[in-house]
């Protein structure tokens, strides 16, 4: 199928769907200048042979404070980004009354910073920590204007960004909000994820039998042969043309 012709019956899809729900990844951001992290990862100095899933782990945090805390800072966090076209097209989306819910697993918070709603954060988000004694709440800008390991500015104690880290679990509460979303849904888009990390790539398998199942993602996933669409094509175009202004 000719791209044309593909973004044409995405158009109908969508059109006479009731309720799309996007389920995204870290495709969805790299137009706003956010590198996947596992690239980002290659060219941070501060490995020094460490693997992300080591350098992103419970464990790592836990033993070494401050060298997780320089490679996230490093590699996790862009305070400027700003949302792209796939971003602002999803708003338009949800403005129409077409879209329910986004599931994404970005911390970045742009689908927010767009406009966006029903947001179901899998994997958590930069823009909150919390002390691991006492509860207390930061933002994001505090970890940012921290002049070293940032600590509580309650007790001093050890923070903890509010994302799920390799060796930890997903939140029931928001993995139980994304599914109830994708079984509700008639229609389920999922972009700008390889769809290889998991439990969070399952999910789309939890969709009704006739719902129906879109991929965009410049390369192609191991549940391509599930879709009845599949566009390898980029993200932000595709969906800033087929998800027309109110």
């Amino acid at each position: 199928m000719q791209v044309d012709e593909a973004m044409e019956r995405l158009a109908q899809m969508m059109q006479s769907a009731r309720s799309i729900v996007f389920f995204g990844g870290a495709g969805v951001s790299t137009a706003s200048g956010i590198p996947d992290f596992r690239s980002a990862h290659g060219l941070y100095s501060g490995a020094q042979g460490r693997s992300y899933e080591e350098m992103l782990s419970h464990g790592y945090f836990m033993r070494n404070e401050d060298a997780f805390w320089a490679f996230y800072r490093h590699v996790m966090l862009y305070p400027d980004a700003r949302p792209n076209a796939a971003h602002r097209a999803l708003k338009r989306l949800e403005d129409q009354g077409k879209l329910t819910a986004i599931i994404t697993q970005n911390i970045d918070g742009l689908h927010q910073k767009a406009g966006s709603r029903h947001v179901c954060e899998l994997h958590g988000t930069v823009h909150r920590n919390f002390c691991m004694r006492c509860g207390q709440k930061v933002d994001l800008d505090y970890v940012v204007s921290a002049p070293g390991t940032p600590k509580c500015p309650a007790c001093g104690q050890r923070l903890k960004p509010d994302v799920v880290l390799y060796g930890e679990n997903l939140d029931d509460a928001v993995l139980e909000e994304a599914l109830e979303a994708i079984r509700q849904c008639d229609l389920l888009i999922v972009g700008g994820t390889s769809l290889v990390v998991q439990p969070a790539a399952g999910l789309i398998m939890y969709r009704r039998p006739s719902a129906s199942l879109v991929l965009i993602n410049r390369d192609e996933t191991p549940y391509d042969r599930h879709a009845d669409l599949v566009l390898h094509d980029d993200l932000g175009k595709v969906l800033d043309a087929v998800i027309p202004g109110c």
